[in-house]
């Protein structure tokens, strides 16, 4: 049975695995911290929406960010949403070729994407360790069963704070497999590097001085709903007269319907559409907007480290992190909370400290942390009962 270690001084291989405009800006500093590391190489699988033209091409700000082992692999077919089984084939199809191609010590997947479990698939299934980013959290939606799927293949967990670590332990994961090291986005949310909003705004056109953001994705348990949903949403932003700047949904079933939608607010000056924004330039739009208004994980993840109010829509992310600077409302319900926001909300510091990145690479340049066995075992919290005895 293959294990964490590795023969002779060759440098550690770390391979990230990024299918999206967001879970690039979680790792980033991960990713850095590894390429600034003596001994370690990044190694970054890019595929997924970053593949996509008509979201962003965002792989090439992976590129513009100075990493250069970027493996860039196709999943899925342009302009059109595709089924998340057939992405889910495809990612492991293309994942498993590179890895006997390119032998990596370590698979690093982060959060609940389709993508995200096929790295897990393949790391488990070709004896490659694989580190889980962000498991233990609540997701809401299929991405729920994903993350913990996820959680249950791969055999390390960096996880935001210690409500993740109990998950994880009442999953049957090891004590010594999961290190509490915070949020990796915190340390750049928290950082003193980012863009001013000057810089933002004249990079991307935005002219107006008061805005909120919006950002709605499809629930792909619920996509029967969509049509109605996001018909809702759109009317109120109409009927609050505030400015936006948009978002487009990601790439899951119902993103065509919510995208067509959206169209009907193009031409006028109150809105800025964007298929993506880099995510540092996002954080600062964050940090200064009135509101953001939607159902995106950045309403519960990240406005609250800034104190910034959240209109969270829908169930998408049901039971997820509650905060005074959060309303939960139906579709309905969202110009009634636009005109009743939360004020003067103190920031939260709930997913970490922004040192995130620091406590990742003390922890990977312990030599036990390499001499761990792929082969897992379920962790039982009490004594197994006896099936001799009496029930």
């Amino acid at each position: 049975m293959k294990d964490f270690a590795k023969i002779g001084k060759v440098d550690k291989k770390v391979l990230f695995l990024t299918g999206t405009r967001a879970d690039f800006g979680k790792l980033k500093s991960y990713m850095r911290a590894i390429e600034a590391s003596p001994g370690f190489e990044c190694h970054i699988f890019c595929t997924g929406m970053h593949t996509l033209s008509r979201y962003g091409s965002t792989y090439d700000e992976i590129r513009k960010s100075g990493f250069k082992n970027i493996f860039l692999y196709i999943n899925q077919i342009d302009n059109q949403s595709s089924a998340m089984d057939l992405v889910l084939a495809n990612t492991i199809q293309g994942l498993g070729h590179y890895i006997r191609e390119f032998t990596s010590d370590i698979i690093v997947v982060h959060g609940d994407r389709v993508e995200t479990l096929a790295g897990a698939i393949v790391g488990a299934l070709n004896n490659i360790p694989v580190a889980h980013v962000e498991g233990g959290e609540l997701s809401g939606a299929v991405d729920e069963l994903i993350r913990h799927s996820v959680s249950k293949l791969a055999h390390v967990h960096f996880v935001a704070n210690d409500e993740s670590k109990l998950r994880l332990l009442q999953m049957g994961e090891t004590d010594d497999s999961i290190f509490v090291v915070g949020s990796p986005d915190i340390d750049i949310m928290l950082s003193d590097k980012l863009p001013t909003l000057s810089e933002v705004k004249r990079r991307y056109g935005i002219r107006f001085d008061e805005y909120a953001i919006f950002s709605y994705h499809p629930v792909t348990t619920d996509v029967g709903r969509v049509t109605d949903n996001i018909k809702n949403v759109v009317d109120a932003l109409e009927a609050s007269q505030m400015n936006f700047v948009v978002i487009y949904p990601n790439n899951d079933s119902g993103s065509d319907i919510i995208l067509n939608e959206l169209s009907r607010l193009k031409g006028s000056r109150r809105y800025r559409m964007f298929p993506s924004i880099r995510f540092e330039y996002f954080l600062t739009l964050l940090k200064h907007a009135k509101v953001i208004v939607g159902n995106s994980s950045a309403g519960i993840h990240e406005a609250p480290v800034y104190g910034v109010p959240t209109i969270n829509i829908g169930n998408r992310q049901q039971n997820r992190f509650d905060y005074p600077s959060i309303l939960n409302v139906k579709e309905t319900e969202v110009l009634w909370a636009m005109n009743n926001l939360p004020e003067h909300i103190s920031p939260s510091l709930h997913f970490g400290n922004g040192d995130s990145a620091k406590l990742f690479m003390e922890i990977l340049k312990e030599p036990d942390f390499w001499e761990r066995k792929c082969q897992k075992q379920f962790c039982d919290l009490q004594p197994a009962l006896s099936l001799s005895g009496n029930f």
